[in-house]
């Protein structure tokens, strides 16, 4: 069976020239949303993938209607391929798997989806430390003030026991003892 794929990332956009695209190259059961590509979740495209049967085929009217993330793109990709499936892009006739360079297309895309990955890890690497720079404190706010941690440390050091002190300030004895054990360090 030949499935069709069409999305638009609004609900103000319209399917129409997708869906004649994809009538045209006898698409017998289409499979239409309206929802972002970016989306993970999209109903239809699962239930598309959840339909496939060994010698199908999925024709999208261009490669970014199945995802516009290269991982995810692969994966949807592998999951066609896994089902015995194939995918077809019209706008780009390169992404066949049906054709004998399936795994030459796929291989490619998972190297797109790791160096995709990369650039991605990078920014958000490069996003960190321009704000560490500008100050920006990362990770769960401490639950005692400086001058709290100062003070809790020095009555733990005049003897007071460290429940007595995690009591007045409302926090655990683990929170004391460890703060104890970095003043002691």
């Amino acid at each position: 069976m030949i499935f069709g794929y069409a999305r638009v990332s609004t609900a103000a956009q319209d399917l129409t020239a997708q869906r004649a695209q994809l009538a045209a190259v006898r698409c017998e059961k289409v499979f239409c949303e309206k929802i972002t590509g970016t989306h993970a979740d999209r109903p239809q495209l699962r239930k598309l993938l959840a339909a496939l049967q060994p010698g199908d085929v999925v024709v999208t009217t261009a490669v970014d209607r199945i995802s516009r993330d290269t991982t995810d793109l692969l994966v949807i990709a592998r999951q066609i391929k896994d089902s015995g499936a194939g995918l077809r892009s019209l706008a780009e006739p390169f992404l066949d798997t049906t054709s004998d360079f399936a795994e030459i297309v796929l291989a490619i895309l998972g190297v797109a989806a790791k160096l995709e990955r990369r650039r991605i890890l990078e920014r958000t690497a490069h996003g960190r430390e321009a704000a560490r720079a500008q100050g920006v404190k990362f990770g769960r706010k401490p639950k005692l003030t400086l001058h709290q941690q100062r003070e809790a440390a020095a009555r733990v050091a005049a003897g007071e026991p460290q429940r007595v002190v995690a009591r007045s300030y409302n926090v655990s004895q683990a929170t004391i003892s460890r703060l104890d054990a970095a003043v002691k360090s």
